[in-house]
């Protein structure tokens, strides 16, 4: 009982984090696009659990309500339109070309040998360092929200004009019959 005690967080961790790598797997690896679409929120539901326990409780939050919920409803709603009995076959992750595999090796070797020199910083001693609106020590979701209202307004405004530009194209290609 007391090595759960005392390593309960990093096997927690472990956990989420292969049911991520799992479920990202069976994401490229399933023939089935509803159950690719099940093991992406799997993903999607082991990354937010993720977040949370590196007490990022607000980008937890908002990867359950934005992704899990969000883009799930889009990517099955897409499946449930297109009609995929009408669709030719189509070759698999493992069938594909030699100059794709090699491809994708390649780019596997530069992100490990990225990696490899790559020297993370410990995550600091205080947390509360991460929580600290003008010196005064608040929850994450304020202080999250004062760095972007108050610190990234105009990104953040640009970045809503572009998604409303986004939706409106959407709705103008849809209708189009």
């Amino acid at each position: 009982m007391e090595f759960l005690a005392a390593h309960g967080g990093a096997i927690l961790f472990y956990l989420f984090a292969a049911l991520a790598v799992g479920g990202a797997l069976l994401v490229i690896t399933l023939r089935n696009p509803m159950y690719c679409a099940f093991a992406l929120l799997l993903t999607f539901l082991a990354v937010a659990a993720l977040f949370l326990l590196r007490q990022a409780e607000f980008v937890g939050v908002v990867q359950i309500f934005v992704y899990g919920g969000g883009i799930m409803v889009l990517f099955l709603f897409v499946v449930m339109l297109v009609n995929l009995h009408n669709l030719p076959d189509a070759r698999r992750f493992l069938g594909q070309s030699p100059l794709a595999v090699a491809v994708a090796l390649m780019l596997l070797g530069l992100f490990g040998a990225l990696f490899i020199g790559t020297h993370f910083a410990p995550s600091p001693e205080n947390l509360d360092l991460l929580r600290t609106v003008d010196g005064v020590v608040v929850g994450n979701t304020e202080a999250v929200a004062m760095s972007l209202y108050r610190d990234y307004l105009l990104p953040f405004e640009i970045a809503s004009v572009f998604l409303l530009v986004a939706m409106i194209g959407a709705v103008v290609l849809g209708r189009r019959q």
